[in-house]
């Protein structure tokens, strides 16, 4: 099944995983990605929350903008090679 979400998002990670020179990678780097992506999620949430409560469509761009990031990093941490999150750290 992993094998085929990486498929799926291989665009994605190969932007991510493509180099050749040698990285730093820490176990810590991937879960702090998943911590970092999580945070990002709530506030895309909390901002399309605020922006339907307010009804005010300057709230979407931060919302789009947050889940965006957010599911990047979770992509990342969760589908990504050793490289890929060294590379979102600039761990080179």
């Amino acid at each position: 099944m992993k094998k085929k979400i990486r498929k799926i998002f291989s665009p994605l990670l190969n932007m991510f995983e493509s180099g050749g020179t040698e990285y730093i990678y820490r176990k810590s780097h991937r879960n702090i990605l998943k911590i970092l992506g999580f945070l990002f999620l709530i506030l895309s949430s909390g901002s399309i929350y605020a922006t339907i409560k307010t009804s005010q469509l300057g709230g979407v761009l931060p919302a789009i903008v947050f889940l965006l990031l957010g599911f990047v990093c979770e992509i990342v941490a969760f589908l990504g090679s050793d490289r890929a999150v060294a590379n979102i750290w600039k761990s080179t």
